[in-house]
């Protein structure tokens, strides 16, 4: 089925997940186009094609950034899944640089790990200005003590690099439960994406000023040509517009 054109006519916001390698981002950006999905608000993306590349499917984990888009009842969203592996921090940089806000995804079997510690401090460096936590895999926990201290540590590291860590909104859920249809966790992602909507404010535009998109990258793509991704920062651009 054709890819159906895009109406801007909600407000647009760009989000992404960020995180410790294997906590769970993939598996919670395939969760929420799933759950939207079944609400009519997205079209279905499943893991495996977020995770597009041979190399990353063999290894099992991201390496690019990957880009699928969504809505909820109040809002269109771009979602950027950044890997999380330390060797590819480059690539987790070029996708935080584009958020409005980051939802930050945190094992409650591992609680915050190395990845998870950089990747607030480079949420920080580049201006990702607001997170959300999903405390992921809480399924396999049975200790609630536990959860509340891995809460705890989340909190305390968010405010450690100057993000206001008792205010920001924690969801407790299991990606995986509710990309398999389960509906206890299906109702959690539909709590995280109800705590982006009203956390993260809707960003001002600045349309009435020149043009200016910075290109995060480059791809060839048969039957298109040349395209090319990356966030506009100001202005406006039509279709047929031609820019140097």
């Amino acid at each position: 089925m054709a890819k159906a054109k895009f109406e801007r006519s909600k407000p647009h916001v760009n989000v992404g997940t960020i995180g410790h390698v294997d906590h769970g981002k993939t598996t919670l950006t395939a969760a929420i186009s799933k759950v939207l999905s079944d609400k009519g608000l997205a079209e279905k993306v499943d893991f495996e094609n977020i995770d597009q590349a041979p190399e990353e499917r063999e290894r099992g984990i991201t390496i690019n950034t990957a880009h699928i888009e969504y809505e909820t009842a109040n809002r269109h969203y771009a979602h950027v899944d950044c890997p999380g592996h330390a060797d590819y921090v480059k690539n987790m940089i070029t996708g935080a640089a584009q958020m409005d806000g980051a939802i930050l995804v945190v094992s409650a079997a591992d609680g915050p790990m190395p990845q998870t510690r950089e990747h607030i401090l480079l949420a920080r460096q580049v201006g990702v200005p607001y997170i959300v936590v999903f405390l992921n895999k809480v399924d396999m926990v049975d200790d609630e003590e536990l959860l509340e201290l891995v809460e705890m540590e989340v909190r305390e590291l968010l405010t450690e690099y100057s993000f206001p860590g008792d205010e920001i909104p924690i969801v407790k859920g299991s990606a995986l439960g509710a990309l398999n249809g389960e509906g206890q966790w299906e109702d959690k992602i539909m709590e995280l994406m109800d705590a982006v909507d009203s956390y993260v404010p809707t960003p001002e535009r600045p349309v009435d000023q020149a043009f200016l998109m910075p290109i995060e990258d480059v791809f060839t793509i048969t039957g298109r040509g040349t395209v090319v991704t990356g966030r506009v920062e100001r202005g406006v651009v039509k279709v047929g517009k031609k820019w140097k």
